[in-house]
């Protein structure tokens, strides 16, 4: 049993580096939590003072802006703030009232200040715990996105008044722009692109030539993000999108599970702050997108003799995920097979993983990547309202179905896809998976991570998730029907 918790509501991260059990706790490690503790509750009441003056002053909407710094606070939703793209504060108007100007300065010198405690929280703690200190460093990046520390550690660095990273930069200095529609251009490619041409070997033709040449999936567009190549036949525009969302869930999988893929000592390096530390790059992943369930079916059958019945998948031997566009398209889809496919091909994993047991965890974390989505300027995971912890509420309060962890974790793979109650199975896995993020104010964050690096890497047994919890099955069970009883 970890002997952190994590019930403030910081931007929280669940990283392994720090599960220690209750009779062997750091006093140093607890130390820090609680002066994160105290750093907010100082910056809270900071806050309400600041928003009382402007009640004072009648600025009811700078109050409520005031107030609504702090973040939202469910303690079973994980929050990363949206950071903006550019340099600095937004710019009050000219002709702004004294007393706004005033506010302003206020409001802006106490997220600073915030952050910059808490950055220098994390420097003191990364040594001792690489997982607090990466946590204090999301909420330093919360409270002032142009903390400059906070923004390297996170791959960003100022150019031309914006904070872009390392690939970003290596764009724009080969001249090419980010365009909404058609992704990285030449600059001297968009006035032609929005005029429905598209360069192509070395010409220029037209947009309807262009996709009649695209039109099967093996000569299909290639359209590169950061870390995604996308092959498609529907249509650039389309990739581009999937791109983003790709892209979205790629950071913030990076940074909740850090320490599934990186080493500690990489973690304690990131803080160094002097650039000693080369950035761990995880391979380029591959993705086709087709322009439609037919073709989808049509040149996957042969591969997959059941691609009739599913909406996306990620194949482990191609190491690719493929989807398809049309009604049956589903961003939950899109997430769910995308982090299979980051699990796998982020660092080096077992063949079959959770072919003999345990593969409960391995749907059921995909399960809780589906619940990302977009909210008030954050990027929020989990939560009692998401379908799948409804499904998994209903599964066990109503309907009475639960099989207990000490016989669930002994299903492999087969066990679990031929089993004609597979869907109230998955149910029960999404529930799971939610239950070791939350339980408790993240007491089995820790655990969750080593677990699921256990399962992949196949050292894992039927007894592993006992283990690394340090409490036995029937106590996770009660645990477990407490939670959903929220």
């Amino acid at each position: 049993m970890s002997a952190i918790r994590y019930k403030t509501p910081l931007i929280i991260v669940f990283l392994l580096g720090c599960a220690l059990p209750a009779e062997a706790a750091d006093p140093q490690v607890d130390s820090f939590y609680k002066a994160a503790e105290e750093l907010r509750a100082k910056y809270a009441d900071d806050l309400e003072q600041l928003a009382k003056w402007c009640q004072s002053h009648g600025l009811t909407d700078q109050a409520g802006q005031t107030r609504r710094a702090l973040g939202p606070n469910d303690p079973y939703k994980l929050y990363i703030p949206v950071l903006p793209e550019k340099v600095g504060p937004p710019k009050l108007p000219n002709d702004a009232p004294a007393d706004v100007a005033q506010w302003n300065e206020k409001f802006n010198k106490l997220r600073r200040e915030h952050a910059a405690e808490l950055f220098d929280l994390a420097r003191r703690a990364v040594r001792r715990c690489p997982s607090l200190a990466y946590m204090f460093a999301l909420s330093a990046i919360h409270a002032d996105p142009d903390n400059e520390p906070a923004r390297r550690l996170f791959g960003y660095q100022k150019y031309h008044n914006r904070w872009c990273t390392f690939y970003q930069i290596r764009q724009l200095r080969s001249d090419k722009v980010w365009h909404e529609r058609f992704g990285w251009l030449p600059k001297s490619h968009v006035r032609r692109y929005e005029q429905e041409q598209r360069y192509t070997d070395g010409r220029w033709i037209s947009a309807d030539e262009d996709a009649r040449e695209h039109r099967n999936i093996r000569s299909g567009w290639d359209v590169r993000t950061e870390h995604y190549t996308i092959r498609t036949n529907h249509s650039i525009e389309t990739a581009v999108q999937l791109g983003e969302k790709l892209e979205r869930l790629y950071r913030i999988w990076s940074q909740i599970f850090i320490r599934y893929y990186a080493s500690e000592a990489y973690v304690i390096g990131l803080f160094d702050g002097r650039g000693r530390t080369r950035r761990t790059e995880l391979p380029r992943l591959s993705v086709v997108f087709f322009r439609d369930r037919e073709d989808y079916n049509r040149t996957l059958q042969a591969a997959m003799p059941n691609i009739g019945k599913s909406i996306g998948f990620y194949l482990e031997r191609t190491r690719t995920a493929y989807f398809f566009a049309g009604e049956d398209y589903a961003d939950r889809t899109l997430y769910h097979e995308a982090t299979h496919q980051l699990f796998h091909q982020s660092r080096r994993v077992a063949p079959g993983v959770g072919g003999r047991s345990n593969f409960w965890i391995v749907e059921g974390i995909a399960m809780y990547m589906e619940s990302l989505r977009q909210q008030d300027g954050y990027y929020v995971l989990g939560g009692f309202d998401d379908v799948r912890m409804h499904a998994a509420q209903v599964r066990l309060l109503r309907d009475d179905f639960y099989v207990p962890l000490e016989e669930f974790t002994t299903y492999g793979m087969k066990r679990i896809q031929s089993d004609p109650r597979i869907a109230t199975l998955y149910s029960q896995a999404a529930g799971l998976a939610n239950f070791l993020v939350y339980y408790d104010g993240g007491r089995y964050r820790d655990a969750l991570v080593a677990y699921l690096s256990a399962v992949y890497t196949g050292r894992d047994t039927p007894g592993t998730l006992a283990e690394l919890t340090g409490a036995g099955y029937r106590e996770l069970d009660k645990q477990y029907r407490q939670f959903m009883e929220f």
